[in-house]
């Protein structure tokens, strides 16, 4: 699974160090968006569909950006 720069960042942001975890994370967060928060939404989507079609494992070896 290719995850472009800005979702691994908002990966980075919200990882709890397991893929549900992250999941989770990221439903939470979209609980708190406003309205007009569009692009964040679609790309916290976007992310959470990737995620979903990760195995574990296959997130375990994912890499995050350091900067």
């Amino acid at each position: 699974m290719n995850f472009d720069h800005e979702e691994l960042l908002l990966m980075m942001l919200y990882n709890t160090g397991t893929r549900q975890g992250l999941v989770r994370e990221l439903r939470l967060m979209q609980c708190y968006l406003m309205p007009d928060e569009t692009a964040l939404r679609e790309l916290s989507e976007q992310v959470i569909e990737k995620l979903n079609r990760l195995t574990d494992a296959e997130f375990a070896g994912l890499e995050f950006p350091m900067n």
